[in-house]
């Protein structure tokens, strides 16, 4: 079974970071009770940077609790806490190797659809306190996944996630992230024709 570990918001403020003043909203915390979750974000929570992030078809980021205790034996940290990562969603379960483009998960009263991988940007090393970061992200496949909010509705913590919908095309995310950031050659060229005439592809 899927859950909602936890649910994550915050707002931009200026931070410093290499001896510039870098405006940010990746530094999130968890909230209690439920909040609605909008097309463009969820209540209480804003992107700073609207050209890399944000938007309808990246309304709701995730991040599983595997990949925290990855990352925790790999930095060798024990002081993670919830939305550690950015994510709105911390979750169990959801794989970025299992979740596919496309899938559609109801949770609480929102109906929501998996769009694409996070592609990474140095605001996460921010958080982490951790330069290397963005590139660990990449290089690890832990990048997690955008969700877009089909139906708006009330979520909170200790929401199932349940799966209704597959996806058209059946591309992990994982796959897709490979494809966008390490050029692997992991789809034949008939999967790509395909992929390329399917409109959740040409929105992501």
């Amino acid at each position: 079974m899927s859950r909602l570990l936890s649910l994550n918001v915050g707002l931009p403020r200026d931070v410093a970071w290499n001896g510039k003043t870098v405006r940010t909203a990746v530094c999130k915390s968890p909230v209690e009770g439920r909040r609605m979750v909008r097309k463009l974000n969820i209540e209480g929570d804003a992107q700073a940077d609207l050209a890399g992030h944000g938007g309808e078809q990246r309304a709701v980021f995730v991040y599983q609790i595997d990949s925290y205790r990855y990352w925790e034996r790999f930095l060798g940290c024990s002081d993670f806490s919830f939305g550690q990562f950015g994510e709105n969603f911390t979750v169990e379960g959801l794989a970025d190797d299992a979740v596919c483009i496309g899938d559609r998960y109801r949770v609480g009263d929102a109906l929501l659809e998996v769009t694409q991988p996070r592609v990474t940007c140095y605001r996460v090393g921010i958080r982490m306190n951790e330069p290397r970061m963005p590139a660990l992200l990449v290089a690890h496949r832990r990048p997690g996944f955008y969700f877009r909010v089909l139906q708006e509705g009330e979520v909170g913590a200790g929401d199932e996630m349940v799966k209704v919908a597959d996806g058209p095309e059946q591309f992990a995310v994982a796959d897709i992230d490979a494809l966008l950031l390490r050029e692997e050659r992991i789809f034949t060229r008939c999967q790509l024709e395909r992929k390329k005439r399917s409109r959740r592809w040409k929105n992501c």
